[in-house]
């Protein structure tokens, strides 16, 4: 049986704020802004941002990217008793790796109507067939975190971000 986590919306908040300014990295290398970190027992264990053009990785993910560090971080590829935050919505593939990590609880701020997993575009982690189901916590800082995807977006249409 698992046991419930204690949840502290301000500490959430606060690690939410962290992974914004992750999201601005990205954007400044002109990667989609997305940030994530990985967090346990209160200390930051692993950081990302989306950067797959410019490492020519498709599968540099911002979540991805995080868990990748907290994995080296503490020498295990289980992450268990951890927070991700991220800045959207997971989609499939970092849906999956959340789960190969055994995270415990996942908090985004935006959803991404196209290609989230969590609640946009069916439910992956409420999937019976899944050995590991972490908690979900979506609309952190929501507001914040689609306003940096827009800007991002607006700016490149208007030609002012690759």
């Amino acid at each position: 049986m698992r046991r419930p986590m204690i949840v502290d919306r301000s500490l959430d908040q606060h690690f939410m704020q962290m992974a914004l300014a992750l999201a601005e990295q990205g954007a400044a290398l002109g990667e989609v802004p997305v940030g994530a970190l990985v967090v346990q027992a209160g200390e930051v264990i692993g950081k990302g941002f989306n950067c797959p053009i410019s490492t020519s990785d498709p599968s540099a993910h911002a979540e991805v990217v995080a868990i990748r560090d907290a994995a080296q971080a503490l020498g295990n590829y289980r992450l268990p008793g951890t927070t991700l935050y991220v800045t959207l919505e997971p989609c499939s593939m970092c849906a999956g790796l959340i789960v190969h990590s055994r995270i415990a609880r996942v908090v985004f701020g935006a959803t991404e109507p196209k290609a989230g997993v969590a609640q946009s575009q069916g439910r992956f982690f409420d999937q019976l067939f899944l050995n590991h189901r972490p908690l979900l916590e979506g609309g952190v800082l929501a507001e914040a975190c689609a306003a940096a995807l827009s800007t991002f977006f607006k700016n490149r249409r208007s030609g002012g971000a690759r």
